[in-house]
């Protein structure tokens, strides 16, 4: 799956933003980002955050025959892996061309500098050596792999432990961590990478450039170099002619970067080895509480507040007050309460006590409640028709029927008598 495009609106922004001194994320234009350096719970585990790079090595050993030609030689092994779960521009099982050179440059960074001491895996000269395996992951991809990747392959590989071994004639005893403590690899030196984007042939130059920044970039320098200020290996893509000054300038800044990453390593390998002494929490354990672990976690970006005060000083003054408004009268909705003077609150509270009341006070009210039901009755016997009259027409579907009630109350005989006669004189008329 490609990546998507970059329209040109969007690069001629970034363009812009480069030429006024100024990036995406707000930093400057020789800050690195926000790097943090975590470990497993294994030995040989190291994770790095490279801004919203994250990137994870892990190293692994076994026992293997030699090369013919270095056989007091251990073997040195990186691979480095583009997932797709960092990108969608990355593509399972085939090696692209940033693949093939992110791969030979982390081998020029750490098996080429000599930084680590070959020799010393060594187990039995021509049959077994050690292969020490450095398996690089990226987990998500913001720009800068190569830096991020370099960390955490040193860092791994200073974090490793193998296991002890004893030779008793032709026969090779490995011990488990529980036997025997495993064995640190002897490092002489740090190697660190530091990438450098120039836009514009040059014109303008970057420091750890972030994903959308590598997509309009003209070239890449990248610097491998350890605290002692000796330069590993140097790398140039992007095609670009560089003056001795340009890379002369770069490598004293790469210089001051490589000093404060390594610092930072040591530092989390000394916090790692205490809390692994002290039986605290390490590793995955420890990150978690910290929230640590989360790949996309959101952090505060660093915005340009030089001319803040004037402006909002200045918008202030020639605000216009809003014009005084009367709050309109909030009628609330069952189930909802107001807290404070003169409100209501209309939890159903009231409802129920006034039902309550009505319970208690029940067994009082029977009595009255059937009396009323009898005079009721008696009132509507009491009752009855006057004068009723039908009104045929000439047509057989219209029939009229008008009642007359009593304008006062008659005694029962009366109102019997005076019933009969009002139907004497309504047969009379249909007689007639």
């Amino acid at each position: 799956m490609k990546d998507t495009p970059m329209s040109n609106c969007e690069r001629d922004f970034i363009l812009k933003a480069i030429e006024e001194k100024k990036r995406l994320d707000g930093r400057q234009t020789y800050d690195y980002r926000k790097i943090k350096i975590t470990f497993g719970t294994d030995y040989g585990c190291c994770f790095v955050d490279l801004g919203q790079t994250r990137v994870m090595a892990q190293v692994s050993c076994e026992l293997v025959v030699p090369k013919e030609n270095r056989p007091n030689e251990g073997i040195m092994f990186f691979n480095l892996e583009l997932s797709p779960m960092a990108s969608p521009a990355f593509e399972q099982g085939r090696q692209s061309e940033l693949s093939v050179k992110l791969n030979r440059q982390l081998e020029r960074c750490l098996r080429n500098s000599k930084c680590i001491d070959t020799e010393s895996l060594c187990v039995v000269s021509g049959e077994k050596v050690w292969q020490i395996r450095v398996d690089v992951h990226t987990l998500n991809n913001d720009g800068n792999l190569m830096d991020a990747a370099s960390v955490a392959a040193i860092g791994a590989l200073c974090h490793f432990r193998r296991p002890d071994v004893s030779i008793q004639g032709e026969e090779v005893t490995v011990y488990s961590p529980e036997e025997r403590d495993p064995i640190p690899l002897s490092i002489y030196h740090m190697p660190i990478s530091v990438s450098f984007a120039f836009f514009q042939q040059g014109t303008f130059l970057l420091v750890d450039p972030c994903e959308r920044e590598e997509r309009v970039m003209d070239g890449l320098l990248m610097i491998a170099m350890n605290k002692h200020r000796e330069i590993c290996s140097i790398q140039s893509s992007g095609g670009i002619m560089l003056l001795k000054e340009q890379v002369m300038r770069c490598s004293k800044i790469a210089s001051v970067k490589v000093s404060e990453i390594t610092e930072l390593i040591n530092k989390a390998l000394l916090n790692d080895k205490t809390a692994r002494k002290a039986g605290g929490r390490c590793g995955f354990a420890e990150s978690m509480p910290q929230e640590r672990i989360t790949a996309l976690k959101t952090d505060q970006t660093a915005v340009e507040m030089t001319d803040v005060s004037e402006t909002a000083s200045s918008i202030v003054q020639t605000a216009v007050a809003p014009p005084q408004t009367v709050p309109s009268p909030s009628v609330p909705v069952p189930g909802v309460g107001q807290v404070g003077e003169g409100l209501r609150n209309t939890w159903g509270l009231e409802e129920e006590e006034e039902e309550e009341e009505e319970e208690s006070c029940g067994g009082d009210s029977v009595e009255e409640v059937t009396k009323m039901d009898v005079e009721l009755h008696q009132e509507d016997k009491s009752r009855t028709v006057d004068v009723v009259e039908i009104l045929d027409s000439d047509e057989e579907e219209e029939e009229v029927v008008i009642l007359y009630p009593e304008a006062t109350k008659k005694p029962k005989n009366t109102g019997s008598s005076s019933g009969q006669k009002g139907a004497g004189a309504s047969r009379k008329q249909k007689k007639k």
